[in-house]
């Protein structure tokens, strides 16, 4: 069974990129092929309003997980993982919820303090206060590393796409201490509406419907 320790380090992860199909060889990008993937990227990212899918995390030590995730950007996310895994993660109003279903105990971190919190923006942009760290293209699929540019140390968020049709599939996470997860989607779904009390945490009626479950 996956830990507190493990799951809050997975929220600000990065690793060395790893693509479902590793065994091809990668192809060298000029900059401005880079940047007219990442403009790709940026306006597919932009574009989704709703998500849910299947996923499985991985993490350094081999342990896993899987569940089902919801987004719905800008700035709601939530982890469902299936039993006999107790955990819950939900971010909404800018904060990131763990909590155990079992202990009955919540965490809260700012989403400001994981690099997963940029899928989260209103607005993604691969610029500015973000820092894109490498962009490689491999067998069909995109990976795009990035840190925050002002805390470099809070830990790096590689991106892996799919090319055609664009979607994502995987991110890759790595903390300041070299920990790392991945975690993979399959299942994809867009655009559907998505109850808003998935997400709402600040709600007391919310532990107790997550009680119910």
């Amino acid at each position: 069974m996956l830990r507190r320790t493990a799951l809050l380090s997975a929220l600000a992860l990065a690793l060395p990129l790893a693509f479902p199909s590793a065994a091809r060889a990668q192809q060298r990008l000029t900059p401005q092929q880079q940047q007219a993937l990442l403009a790709r990227a940026e306006a597919y990212l932009n574009g989704i309003t709703t998500l849910r899918a299947r996923f499985l995390q991985v993490a350094q030590n081999g342990g896993s997980a899987e569940g089902t995730a919801f987004i719905a950007r800008p700035g709601r996310m939530r982890f469902e993982y299936d039993p006999p895994e107790p955990l819950l993660l939900v971010a909404s109003d800018s904060q990131f919820l763990y909590y155990d279903r079992e202990l009955k105990q919540p965490s809260i971190v700012p989403v400001s303090s994981t690099p997963l919190g940029l899928l989260l923006r209103p607005q993604i942009r691969f610029g500015g206060d973000v820092e894109v760290m490498g962009v490689e293209r491999q067998g069909g699929f995109l990976g795009i590393t990035l840190r925050r540019r002002e805390n470099p140390a809070e830990g790096r968020l590689t991106l892996v796409l799919q090319e055609e049709p664009m979607e994502l599939r995987q991110w890759v996470v790595v903390d300041g201490q070299g920990r790392q997860t991945r975690v993979t989607l399959t299942q994809i779904q867009t655009g559907m509406p998505l109850d808003r009390r998935l997400f709402t945490f600040n709600d007391p009626r919310f532990f107790e419907d997550e009680g119910r479950r």
